[in-house]
Parts: structure tokens; sequence; C-alpha cells
């Protein structure tokens, strides 16, 4: 039990660092898009911030994936009724961030 709690654990960074990652490389290309936009006419800018937009949307997803299978594998190695209710309500909010996320950004597949 005590390797599925470091599994958990790592899975949990990847998910932070993916998240994290996604965030920093958003903020480089929309700060290299923004000095552009002397050079560029603005349709052109408002293309690059749409695909930053969406770069940081799929990092955020991705990221809230890999967060709630360390929740699950969290909850597998402590299995009481109050870590389930947290597990549940975490997981939910989280299923519907990357559902509207995907949503907004129009992953194939997260759409209803």
């Amino acid at each position: 039990m005590i390797v599925l709690e470091y599994i958990s654990s790592v899975i949990a960074i990847i998910g932070a660092a993916i998240i994290i990652w996604g965030v920093i490389k958003g903020l480089v290309a929309l700060l290299l898009a923004e000095f552009r936009i002397f050079r560029k006419s603005r349709g052109e800018t408002e293309e690059a911030e749409e695909k930053v937009r969406l770069g940081i949307g799929f990092n955020l997803i991705l990221g809230l994936e890999f967060l709630i299978a360390a929740d699950i594998i969290r909850t597998i190695v402590e299995p009481n009724l109050e870590e389930l209710g947290i597990l549940a309500a975490i997981v939910a909010i989280r299923i519907a961030l990357a559902y509207f996320l995907g949503r907004e950004i129009g992953l194939p597949g997260r759409k209803l």
C-alpha cells in the first residue's frame, strides 16, 4: 500500500507539472504574440492569442485528468466513507471543469 501512495504522489506531481508547464508556455507565447502586435495586423495577433488559449486549456484538462487519477489511487489506499465522500466531490468538480474546458476549446468527444 505504501507503493500506491508513492505512485499517487508521483501522478499528482505530474498533473501539477503539466498544468504549470502549460501556463508558463502559454504566458511566454502570449508575451511573444503581444510583442509581435507592432509588426502584424490585429487579426493575426488574435489568432495567436486563440492558439495560446487553446494550448493552456488543453494542458489544464490533461493535468486535471492526472489529478483525478491520483485522487482515485489515494482513496484506494485509505477507503473510508469520509475519503470516499471527499473523492466524489473532488472528482465531480474536476470532471465538470474538464467538461466545460473541453467544450470551450472544442475538443472532440467533450460536447454533449
